[in-house]
């Protein structure tokens, strides 16, 4: 006694990026082990919906038609088989057409058959085949409600068809069904004369069949109706919490492979933002000195060869290094695991500057011979930082007569200040995104730290980025 169980439905899956296809959601059928008959009907609950109405109208047919032996039997009166015969028929096209409908509405179906059973029993003394229906429905309900509702219902159910079948359940039918199976079955033969034995020998009279006590058959009937809806019940008690068990395994095996596929796209975003900042970082600071390099250059050309030649060997060295520079960004791109150059650190500070220097900013530097602490992403941080600064005074405060550069080591954290005096004359449009502070309040959020950038009240622009840091053995 099975039913096709709904399927359940697909977890959402977020879609794929353009690396990585999109992962189609593990679901129920796919979990269970089931062989082609079982897949089938799963695939195909109409099929299996056949199969059950199939099942309880055919036997019910058959009993309506043998019901017709109960009339020459001279139990039943003409009238009271048809009526049973017409109880036959109605019970099978409305009860049949109610299971079509036991997955969707299974405690409705319920109440139908019982309405049905009741009816029957009211016109002619019968269940009939309604216990079968009923089965079925009770199957339903324990296979798709919850067990309070199952239970509510089974106790409903049995209550209604119970008083039913006590109030009017015919002791006439139930003898002239025993009477059929007794006229049906072989009779023993007498071995001395090889004939059936006839009315007890010395009485004269015929015995006649005696009928079942009232009480006893309907006590026999309301045991066996509540047999067979325990049984459905259990049965589809037992299906419904297998069910639940494999879609919570489903369930939870799609909410890990949706956390491994999220965890795999942060990953990949992360990568690539920090690969867009570090280009950001080399590209933006590399361009706008080679930009002020070629401009000296080009001012210097006529006036001072001697200058203009060192203006563009500085070009070239800054764009060999930039270009150098990118190809160590981009080597972690490379499968292969092509050799990384050294990451800029302390030690790169001065050149730096210098370099800021020879395109015509003029930076006054304060303690950049510090010793910084020796945890190397804290030094990249700080390298970094002091590029986008200079970056943004060579960009935006052109011409500016100072630049005070400040770099100080508390106990407890790093701080970078870059000042200038702000543009002298007018500036050249400098473009830019805006990805330079949002690259440098990245870097300070690593590390807990700030970033304050704004117009000083003097005039001119401040910078002010504090990276907090753990003394550690090494750097006592």
């Amino acid at each position: 006694m099975t039913t096709a169980a709904p399927p359940v439905p697909p977890a959402a899956v977020p879609a794929g990026t353009p690396d990585t296809p999109e992962r189609a959601a593990l679901t129920e059928i796919e979990a269970r082990r089931l062989g082609p008959v079982r897949r089938f009907f799963v695939l195909h609950p109409g099929a299996m919906d056949a199969v059950v109405i199939a099942v309880y109208a055919l036997p019910a047919l058959v009993v309506g038609v043998l019901s017709a032996d109960l009339v020459r039997g001279s139990v039943l009166t003409p009238e009271q088989a048809q009526r049973a015969a017409v109880a036959t028929l109605v019970s099978v096209v409305v009860g049949g057409t109610a299971l079509g409908w036991r997955r969707h509405r299974p405690v409705l179906v319920a109440g139908v058959v019982t309405a049905l059973g009741v009816l029957s029993l009211a016109a002619s003394g019968t269940v009939g085949t309604l216990d079968l229906a009923l089965t079925f429905a009770m199957y339903a309900v324990a296979a798709n409600r919850a067990p309070r509702v199952t239970w509510l219902t089974f106790g409903v159910t049995f209550v209604v068809l119970a008083g039913a079948m006590w109030g009017w359940q015919s002791d006439e039918i139930t003898t002239a069904s025993v009477e059929a199976v007794d006229a049906r079955a072989p009779q023993a033969t007498d071995p001395s004369t090889g004939t059936v034995p006839g009315p007890r020998a010395g009485t004269g009279a015929v015995v006649a069949p005696q009928p079942m006590d009232s009480v006893a058959s309907r006590v026999v009937g309301m045991s066996t109706q509540l047999a067979l809806m325990l049984i459905a019940t259990s049965i589809g008690t037992s299906v419904r919490n297998r069910r639940l068990h494999v879609a919570e395994l489903v369930a939870r095996t799609n909410a890990l492979a949706r956390e491994r596929d999220q965890q795999a796209r942060i990953a990949r975003s992360e990568e690539r933002t920090r690969i867009a900042r570090e280009m950001h970082d080399v590209v933006a600071h590399s361009i706008s000195v080679m930009i002020a390099l070629s401009d000296g250059a080009s001012a210097a050309l006529r006036r001072s060869p001697d200058l203009s030649r060192t203006a563009l060997d500085e070009l070239s060295a800054t764009g060999r290094s930039a270009l150098a520079e990118m190809r160590r960004v981009l080597g972690v791109l490379d499968d292969d695991g092509a050799p990384l150059a050294p990451q800029p650190g302390s030690h790169d500070l001065a050149a730096l500057v210098e370099r800021f220097r020879t395109a015509g900013l003029p930076v006054e530097d304060h303690g950049l011979g510090t010793a910084l602490p020796a945890e190397a992403t804290l030094q990249i941080a700080v390298h970094r930082v002091v590029a986008e600064a200079l970056t943004n005074a060579l960009r935006h405060a052109h011409g500016t007569p100072h630049v005070r550069l400040c770099l100080t080591r508390t106990p407890t954290a790093v701080e970078v200040e870059v000042l200038d005096d702000g543009p002298r004359g007018p500036v050249p449009h400098a473009g830019g995104s805006g990805r330079g502070l949002i690259g440098m309040r990245e870097r300070a959020a690593v590390y807990g730290g700030t970033v304050e950038a704004g117009p000083r009240t003097e005039g001119g622009w401040r910078v002010h980025v504090t990276l907090p840091w753990t003394t550690t053995t090494e750097d006592a």
